[in-house]
């Protein structure tokens, strides 16, 4: 009754985590142009286009799919062969177990009428599968914690899978091997099975199975007698041998019934195949009922991600359907750290130990972002910069090997992000170059206001602003700042604004210059003037004037100097500068955290 109905709790908690899941994909957003789709339009629209593509040539494309990138992981292999083998022994091993020993009611013994679980094949394979489940876990412990690939980071997620699937199987094989040395186990099973009330008959049987089967006897020990040996054998083969294979084809069991044979009669008083069992059926319970809820969830949520992402397209695709995918995407990630190994910004990490830098590190911050959870002005502005410094190299995307289109998630998180109204420094950096490109078909007319909003933030740290407003009022002179021009002669190419002498050619030359009647009224100071600015140490006159943020970087102005300014490094250097004040000013702790 208790196993029974502990069962029953965990396939209720298991149905009701599944049932959970499934609803947050309708209804949690991320897409900043989806917000208004409700969950029940979202849904009847997911059904509508699985219909649909089961009805048309679409068809072959997902079974194409299913063949290559999910049952044989064709993805994972063409990017290491070693996770790739780590992975196929985990997932292979432990499905099979599920579906030929945990289910053998269900399923084998429906298929093999004549099915039990200690006669071969099946004895043999069941610790053939729970071997190759081992030979991946000491993979995936070697990878993450000898090996140390670059990059890959274990969260608490990582260890709770790995521990979870490791009680399981070495719990099953200590159970075997107990099993195997158990006379208790033994007697038990000579009193169901057997009619035999010889004592000699018992005596010869015991000897056979104390010598062949490996189990420990408190009356018997060896050697035996050549006769009462084929006395126990002739007994076996007529009473036994139909449901009894030799123990050795189970050997990860034998072979830890080898070990503890010393001890086993003293485990078997202490009545430890019991205790073990019970160990084994509960870890499959909690395995099973928080399976939802874990990492492990995956191996439901990347089939679906692979095979929506192959017959998908961004331009054609209903809106809700991309939005649901997306929130479905966040569940079928698996931690392997591919898309960090191979971003092309991870580096930056080493400088600004912001987690969210990493794609594989920012899947969690954004999903307690699509789920609605309360985060702190600071988390949000932390999330904001590790999602901002992507370049949109879609190499994260290429090599994801549950297929999640992470270049259009990150940029989609990015715009979530930029509308909340924190400043964004990022945002006025060659990094927001694929934002200006999709300035017309994503973000319309919310495309200027991050930019106005970090351009304000800066500004409003210098006296810029207030001397623009004097008008024709006689301008008082700020003194020096030493710090400002010592902070520029760090850099070699920046060190060089002394050498101009004012030759307006950097500016003649200025296409976002020429782009104006009264470049001066629109720009502020213009390139020579940020030189002269930079030469009298005038911080904030440098650090307000538009031309730094409009620069095209197009090194017109570098390489038509006379003097060798290094002109636009200069810009690039002024703009770290003013972004280190502002933040120095502003978010000090923040500044600490990263």
């Amino acid at each position: 009754m208790f196993f029974t109905i502990s069962l029953y709790i965990a396939l209720a908690i298991f149905g009701v985590g599944l049932l959970y899941k499934v609803w947050t994909w309708f209804r949690y957003k991320i897409d900043i142009d989806t917000r208004n789709i409700s969950t029940s339009a979202r849904f009847f629209a997911a059904i509508k286009g699985i219909i649909r593509t089961l009805f048309s040539p679409k068809i072959f494309t997902l079974l194409k799919v299913f063949v290559l990138d999910i049952l044989l992981q064709t993805r994972i292999l063409r990017e290491d062969f070693l996770r790739w083998l780590m992975h196929m022994c985990i997932y292979c091993g432990f499905m099979l177990l599920l579906l030929m020993h945990a289910l053998d009611e269900v399923i084998t013994s429906v298929l093999f009428p004549d099915y039990f679980s200690t006669i071969n094949p099946f004895m043999f394979l069941r610790d053939l599968f729970g071997g190759m489940v081992i030979m991946g876990l000491a993979i995936a412990v070697y990878r993450r914690f000898i090996l140390k690939v670059p990059r890959l980071k274990t969260n608490a997620m990582d260890g709770y899978a790995i521990i979870i699937v490791a009680i399981i199987i070495f719990s099953g094989i200590i159970l075997e091997g107990t099993k195997i040395t158990s006379y208790s186990t033994y007697q038990q099973m000579q009193g169901d099975y057997l009619e035999l009330d010889d004592e000699q008959e018992l005596r010869a049987l015991e000897s056979y199975w104390v010598k062949d089967f490996g189990v420990v006897s408190p009356n018997l020990k060896g050697p035996f007698d050549t006769e009462t040996l084929a006395q126990g054998k002739e007994l076996h083969e007529m009473s036994c041998a139909m449901c009894h294979s030799r123990p050795q084809w189970a050997f990860t069991g034998y072979g830890v019934a080898r070990i503890i044979r010393p001890i086993a009669l003293g485990l078997d008083r202490a009545n430890m195949p019991t205790t073990i069992w019970y160990i084994h059926f509960l870890a499959c319970l909690i395995g099973l009922a928080y399976l939802p809820f874990s990492k492990m969830f995956h191996i439901f949520a990347s089939p679906l991600s692979l095979m929506a992402n192959a017959v998908m397209d961004k331009k054609k695709s209903d809106p809700a359907n991309i939005a649901t995918r997306q929130i479905m995407e966040l569940d079928a990630c698996t931690h392997c750290g591919t898309c960090t190994l191979n971003c092309s910004v991870g580096v930056i990490f080493e400088e600004i130990p912001n987690f969210n830098i990493l794609p594989s590190e920012k899947i969690a911050s954004i999903k307690s972002l699509a789920a609605g959870k309360e985060l702190s002005e600071q988390e949000l502005k932390i999330i904001q910069e590790g999602v901002c410094l992507c370049t949109n190299c879609y190499r994260c995307t290429v090599v994801c090997p549950v297929g999640i289109n992470l270049q259009d998630l990150w940029f989609n998180v990015k715009e979530s992000l930029l509308q909340k109204g924190y400043p964004e420094f990022l945002s006025l950096s060659p990094l927001s170059y694929y934002r200006g490109l999709m300035k017309e078909e994503v973000v319309k007319d919310k495309y200027q206001e991050p930019l106005d909003r970090a351009r304000e933030a800066i500004v409003a740290e210098c006296e810029l602003m207030k001397i623009m407003k004097m008008g024709d009022k006689v301008l008082p002179l700020t003194s020096t700042d030493r710090d400002f021009q010592s902070g520029l002669s760090l850099s070699a190419q920046a060190n060089t604004f002394s050498a101009c002498f004012g030759c307006v050619t950097c500016t003649t030359v200025c296409p976002v210059v020429a782009n104006y009647e009264n470049p001066q009224e629109v720009l502020g100071l213009l390139p020579h003037q940020i030189m002269h600015s930079c030469g009298l140490g005038l911080r904030d006159l440098a650090f307000g004037s538009n031309m730094l943020w409009d620069c095209l970087t197009c090194y017109q102005c570098q390489e038509h100097c006379p003097q060798g300014v290094c002109i636009t490094d200069i810009l690039y250097e002024l703009k770290n500068l003013a972004i280190k004040q502002v933040k120095e000013k502003t978010s000090p702790l923040m500044e600490k955290t990263l």
